[in-house]
């Protein structure tokens, strides 16, 4: 399945029903995940790998890279509704004739801040061990911390990142690439790849002045030692 079939399939995610301004749930709009995937599944982080999506809502990520041969997918929000969302979601998208070859999600009611799971579990092992599991390749569309009280929200997501994922990818607010870049270094991580998006969202939330906003983003990708 090429980029563009992805991004079709994924078009038939909903967004969130009910969606929380505290936990920042806005959709991950279709072509922006399948670009992602897309650049994940060339660098080689998807196929027989551990994929774990940290924040899931409306399974967007988990979903396009569960047809993408990983050797499982762990989908984590801590929010039911979310879940439940994802979990329609994944009928809809089955729905429309997922392949043979997609990977079930796994999807898990937990903070993903305070992930309850450890790196072996995962498939990352700790320093000086071996293990046959898989490696792990963290994809997220964080809360961006634009919320008052709520400030450096992806930070948290970066550290959880950081501690289980071989590779990850993020989604962050535009003005974020000196920020990744610092807290990588700290963490003895690598950003190998940064690009700018828009995130196009539509109207949910009483603060938002207009039908539809375009937001600028970065995502990066990083390599965690």
């Amino acid at each position: 399945m090429d980029k563009a079939a992805l991004e079709r399939r994924l078009s038939r995610v909903e967004g969130f029903q009910d969606p929380r301004v505290e936990f920042e749930q806005y959709p991950t709009p279709a072509d922006l995940a399948a670009h992602l995937v897309h650049l994940a599944d060339v660098q080689g982080d998807l196929a027989g790998k551990t994929v774990l999506d940290l924040g899931t809502g409306t399974g967007m990520l988990a979903l396009g890279a569960a047809c993408r041969s990983p050797a499982r997918v762990l989908a984590l929000d801590r929010d039911p509704a979310a879940v439940a969302q994802a979990r329609e979601n994944e009928r809809r998208v089955a729905d429309a004739g997922t392949p043979a070859s997609a990977t079930e999600v796994a999807w898990i009611l937990a903070d993903a801040t305070r992930a309850p799971l450890c790196p072996s579990e995962c498939g990352r092992s700790s320093p000086g061990a071996t293990s046959d599991l898989p490696e792990v390749t963290v994809l997220m569309n964080p809360p961006f911390g634009a919320q008052a009280g709520n400030e450096h929200a992806d930070r948290a997501f970066l550290t959880t990142a950081s501690e289980i994922g071989s590779v990850s990818y993020s989604i962050h607010n535009s003005g974020s690439r000196e920020f990744v870049e610092a807290f990588a270094d700290d963490e003895g991580g690598d950003v190998t790849h940064a690009f700018r998006a828009e995130l196009a969202l539509p109207r949910q939330f009483a603060h938002q002045t207009s039908d539809r906003e375009v937001i600028e983003a970065e995502v990066f990708r990083v390599r965690w030692e």
